[in-house]
């Protein structure tokens, strides 16, 4: 994906009332790719999100969340398929 698409993601993003958590999760990946500058800003506002829009989230799961988000940029698969199992929790 080009850094012309996430441009106009976050344009599309802006126009929403609000962008769901897991698609907050794909542009933190596209920000991974594309602007690495930018990824942990990103992740750590994620994870804000999850504490506050997930219920009964534990410090379980913000510690999970976390070390995903660090393990990201070696093994990519493994830590979206880690965060998008938070996502999808009770």
């Amino acid at each position: 994906m080009s850094t012309g698409n996430l441009t106009l993601i976050r344009a599309a993003a802006a126009e929403l009332p609000q962008v769901r958590l897991d698609d907050a999760l794909q542009v933190c990946v596209l920000l991974r790719d594309r602007e690495p500058q930018r990824y942990e800003a990103a992740a750590v506002r994620w994870i804000g999100r999850f504490c506050v829009e997930k219920h009964d989230v534990t410090l379980d799961d913000v510690d999970q969340a976390r070390a995903a988000f660090a393990l990201m940029r070696r093994e990519p698969e493994s830590a979206l398929a880690a965060l998008q199992a938070l996502c999808a929790g009770p």
